[in-house]
């Protein structure tokens, strides 16, 4: 099985992206509450507990949802609060 991490990295990815933001990808798990991960986005973004839930439900039925976006240094920040509170998350560029 590849994980998300894994599944998001590709070569050159600085290369050629000037003034495009970066997303922070959450995905969905097998681990962690519904209820949870509104908390979480709640807490970390202060996110209305309507938007939160919206996030929430793509994340539990599409597999994943662009929770912000932003600069590199931002989104990096972002994930790596995301990492800290047990969620599984990523960083791209589309």
């Amino acid at each position: 099985m590849t994980t998300p991490v894994e599944a998001e990295e590709t070569l050159g990815a600085d290369s050629g992206a000037a003034g495009r933001p970066w997303q922070t990808v959450v995905w969905n798990d097998p681990v962690n509450l519904m209820s949870y991960v509104t908390y979480v986005f709640q807490k970390l973004f202060g996110y209305s507990r309507d938007h939160a839930t919206k996030l929430m439900l793509d994340v539990h039925h599409k597999g994943k949802a662009t929770v912000t976006s932003g600069a590199k240094e931002k989104v990096e920040g972002d994930v790596a609060k995301l990492h800290a509170a047990g969620l599984w998350a990523t960083m791209e560029q589309p």
